[in-house]
């Protein structure tokens, strides 16, 4: 602090880190460079804010996510310029598309060096605009505090998502005055009225068979509760997206699994024949519509979402309302109504058959089944699922049993190999009470497999199943049923995982058949910290 005719200054490095206490931040994923060391400098010097050392900055951006998916707050990480910024690109388009709040802190380059090729210097700001909410960089010292306020508001708001805040180097070091009574703008959406309610509510009532599409909006708004209301209440049926799963819990006679091209037959069929489709906070992407070429979904279709830019974006259907999924379900919860179609309820469920049950062809142990046991052996367990991005992923959602509080983090719309390890690390961090499981295949492991040092550095509690087919196994699989099985380049060679693990200090199995799973789960759960359990599985397992 220094006193300059009468007021009161800090350096920008120091306003940044005491404005991001006053937003309620507790824990930053980073890794520094040399543009940004006076912000690890003020690090060094408190003890409010926990700093995550990540060994890849993609990765600081997935376990903010993760923190952020587990936690409802903001999720923040910190690199520096030029390839600490351009490494964060995949972590940025993962929050963009799943919708979660995450504020990118870069580092650049001094103010007057800007645009002139300075050594590590990248157009971050140009990079990111696409997949962004919204990109401030930041070349004054005075306009720290409400660049980073708004930054804030606008990841938190609507929709919520990625916020980059571009750092030139001078501001970091220049004096500047901190108002701690400076209030951030608050992004102001469309609220819906009582005549949206009830023209929802009238459209209901004339349908004779009506779905409930939970998509993650309702994750986001936390809405879980009110749908389950609303469903039972009426005996609507209710399917998922990838990205809904476990919005709703599964284990109850109105849920019929997840729509979409990977999804459960009957949940698609159901969709087909319903005349009226509820959407909660779905944005009906490709890998869905796709398997609805010969329906018309748009004559059925009636879309409830918090950004007014996703209505009819996708599907332009016969109603649609901005709002909170949470705050409308909960006004429509409270008209009185003596629908119900239990009816449609009984014949939605004698299309149960349709879901087959998964077969094995060879004696090797099957993915499937390592998922099933995992659920068998976490039953009762404190534990939050993530995935890496893969065939694994599909068996895991199909056979893990999920609600509102047994998660699982996914990466959905940008499908990124790499994202479920270290969104556990910040799901770990955010609960280190908790047990994080993260199933992943032998190929998306190796995306991100350096974060193992970070488990061990810190302790984690994250027990890694690495699911070893010795394949790219959905790329495989798709190259099996397009092009005549000619497997070109997804065949992958990998390191022994034991040793890997071991090579950071952590425990690990080997698992090759059956009767050896559960020992290796007790082996693994009742180890402190991580722990990683090899499944070698049967490589030519279709989904």
């Amino acid at each position: 602090m220094v006193i300059k005719d009468g007021i009161k200054t800090m350096k920008g490095a120091k306003v940044i880190i005491n404005t991001l206490k006053s937003l309620g931040v507790d824990t930053i994923f980073g890794y520094p460079g040399g543009i940004v060391l006076d912000l690890y400098d003020e690090l060094y010097s408190q003890s409010d804010i926990k700093h995550i050392l990540v060994r890849h900055e993609q990765s600081a951006v997935h376990a903010a996510e993760g923190y952020a998916r587990v936690t409802g707050k903001c999720g923040v990480s910190l690199v520096t310029s030029g390839p600490g910024a351009t490494n964060t690109v995949s972590g940025i388009v993962n929050a963009y598309l799943d919708g979660y709040p995450v504020v990118v802190l870069t580092g650049q380059v001094f103010k007057n060096l800007i645009g002139k090729d300075a050594f590590q210097e990248a157009n971050i700001c140009d990079i990111t605009k696409s997949c962004t909410k919204k990109v401030f960089q930041v070349t004054n010292a005075n306009d720290l505090q409400k660049t980073l306020q708004n930054a804030f508001s606008v990841a938190m708001s609507g929709k919520k998502g990625p916020v980059v805040v571009d750092l030139s180097r001078n501001v970091l070091s220049e004096f500047v005055e901190y108002n701690e009574q400076l209030n951030s703008c608050v992004e102001k959406f469309p609220t819906f009225s009582e005549q949206d309610v009830n023209k929802v509510l009238d459209r209901i009532k004339a349908a004779k068979r009506p779905v409930i599409v939970s998509g993650g909006g309702v994750a986001h708004s936390g809405a879980e509760d009110e749908l389950l209301k609303f469903s039972d209440a009426l005996n609507i049926p209710v399917v998922a997206t990838m990205m809904g799963v476990g919005t709703f819990p599964q284990e109850n006679k109105n849920y019929f699994g997840m729509i979409g091209i990977f999804g459960d037959k009957v949940a698609n069929q159901i969709l087909k024949e319903s005349d009226l489709i509820i959407s909660l906070g779905a944005r009906f992407n490709d890998r869905i519509t796709c398997m609805f070429k010969d329906c018309n979904l748009a004559e059925k279709f009636i879309q409830i979402d918090i950004n007014p830019l996703e209505l009819g974006r996708v599907i332009d259907g016969i109603d649609s309302v901005c709002a909170d999924i949470k705050e409308f379900l909960s006004a429509l919860n409270t008209l009185s109504t003596s629908i119900d179609f239990d009816r449609w309820l009984s014949e939605a469920q004698s299309l149960k058959t349709l879901n087959l049950p998964s077969k094995k062809s060879t004696n090797m142990l099957y993915s499937f089944e390592v998922v099933q046991q995992i659920e068998k052996f976490t039953k009762d367990k404190n534990v939050i699922f993530t995935s890496e991005v893969g065939q694994h992923m599909l068996w895991a959602v199909q056979n893990l049993s999920l609600n509102k509080d047994r998660k699982i983090l996914l990466s959905g719309g940008s499908g990124t190999m790499g994202f479920g390890f270290p969104a556990g690390i910040g799901a770990a961090v955010a609960f280190p009470e908790k047990t994080v499981v993260c199933i992943s295949g032998d190929g998306s492991f190796q995306m991100n497999l350096e974060e193992l040092a970070v488990c061990k550095d810190y302790n984690l509690n994250v027990k890694i199943m690495i699911l070893n087919n010795g394949y790219l196994g959905m790329v495989r699989q798709l190259q099996e049923k397009s092009y005549g099985g000619r497997y070109s380049e997804t065949k992958i060679s990998n390191p022994d995982f034991l040793k890997l693990a071991e090579s950071y200090g952590i425990g690990a199995r080997r698992v090759s058949s059956f009767n050896e799973i559960e020992d290796a789960l007790t082996c693994a759960f009742s180890t402190d910290g991580p722990y990683v359990v090899e499944f070698v599985v049967e490589p030519m397992e279709l989904l």
